[in-house]
């Protein structure tokens, strides 16, 4: 592990604050306390990848200041940084802003950045840490939720908090038979790895996306990157709900996975112009691909509305695809991008599905992007497509 050399050695360059004249035209010695305390900053990186529990537990003063390298133990590293960006202090007390700068050995091209708020006390003359969490409304690390446990996969990185090692191990199977089936089915050109986060609960979920449980509820996982990605940077990463995971069938979770591993392969080519219908229906499309599933039993919610007679008329909108409790018109998004896309796989076949996605992202903005790729890789119009999307519905789910 490249382990020591990666940590900052650089100490902030500071402003001198000169509290005022002393005595008869004297100056006031500067305030060195945001110096001092990138210095323990620095002092802290250090110890996290050299793994250093003495080293560690000098930097902080609270009884427990050694749970947190406990915590990250498991994770491979191969850098970690603290840039201090803000320092708040009173007396023998501070408040610092800080940018912590990570990566994961063989996963991230770039490190991850993440804002963080360490609270200090000084005792000797010596600043000590009490406290690191996430920053205003950021979302937490998993080490922030506990003890992480590391699998290594074939092809994947499975990171569980509260979680056995055999179910550790039965999400790095899944992810593993996932890059393979998204390989074959998008092609060679992404990273071929893929980094799982599986925290305690829902709860745990919510807390590393910064955002209330509500939302989440019922998802089985979700997976976090830069759009339009060039493979440049920290990798993506899946994060499970083990509440709604846990009650999926066998298939199902093979299927989430291969989802949301689908979205890491495409990452590159999904910018702002790829509307949801297309992102999610394609990794809907791949997850399925090779399952035998019938229509209907993928798509049971606009099976019962083409058996009332209520085709929709256009295909989903972005805003049909939030979480907002209704359970219903999310599916019926999801299972409309769905068939959009085997649709154009079933009549166009999967190379040509593959090169509209790749044209409508790489068109840069929406406007126009489906438009074009409609004409240039399919040959036809957006009133066309829609016309031929509603008669398959009827065609395969009536």
């Amino acid at each position: 592990m490249a382990g020591r050399r990666c940590a900052s050695r650089a100490g902030l360059s500071v402003v001198l604050l000169f509290a005022g004249l002393v005595g008869c035209g004297g100056r006031a010695a500067p305030d060195t306390a945001a110096a001092d305390v990138q210095r323990v900053l620095d002092r802290r990186a250090a110890a996290v990848l050299d793994r250093d529990d003495a080293e560690f537990r000098a930097t902080g003063a609270a009884a427990g200041a050694g749970r947190g390298l406990a915590n990250l133990r498991d994770v491979p590293l191969s850098a970690w940084s603290y840039r201090l960006a803000g320092l708040s202090r009173s007396g023998d007390r501070a408040t610092a802003r800080a940018e912590l700068r990570y990566r994961i050995t063989d996963y991230d091209a770039a490190p991850v950045t993440v804002d963080r708020t360490l609270r200090l006390t000084r005792a000797g003359g010596t600043w000590r840490v009490t406290s690191d969490e996430p920053a205003g409304k950021g979302g937490d690390q998993l080490w922030d939720e506990g003890t992480v446990t590391a699998v290594r996969g074939e092809h994947s990185l499975v990171l569980g908090v509260g979680q056995s090692g055999e179910r550790l191990r039965a999400f790095a199977g899944l992810a593993d038979r996932a890059v393979p089936a998204v390989s074959d089915a998008w092609g060679p050109d992404w990273v071929r790895h893929v980094v799982v986060l599986v925290p305690k609960s829902l709860e745990g979920m919510a807390g590393l996306l910064g955002a209330p449980a509500s939302g989440y509820r019922g998802i089985a996982a979700v997976t976090t990157g830069e759009a339009g990605g060039s493979g440049k940077g920290p990798a993506d990463r899946i994060i499970v709900n083990p509440d709604a995971y846990g009650v999926l069938g066998d298939l199902g979770k093979q299927v989430v996975l291969t989802h949301e591993t689908t979205h890491v392969a495409t990452r590159a080519h999904t910018t702002a112009a790829t509307p949801l219908w297309l992102s999610e229906g394609y990794a809907d499309w791949a997850g399925y691909r090779g399952s035998g599933r019938a229509p209907g039993q993928v798509a049971p919610e606009l099976q019962r509305a083409v058996a009332e007679g209520d085709v929709p008329a256009a295909l989903p909108e972005d805003e049909d695809f939030g979480f907002t409790g209704d359970a219903g018109r999310l599916a019926r998004a999801y299972e409309g991008g769905w068939m959009a896309c085997r649709l154009i796989a079933d009549r166009w076949g999967e190379v040509r599905l593959n090169d509209f996605y790749r044209a409508v992202g790489d068109h840069g903005k929406r406007a126009g992007a489906v438009e074009d790729a409609l004409r240039e890789v399919l040959h036809t119009t957006p009133e066309r497509f829609a016309t031929l999307w509603r008669q398959y519905l009827g065609d395969q789910l009536g």
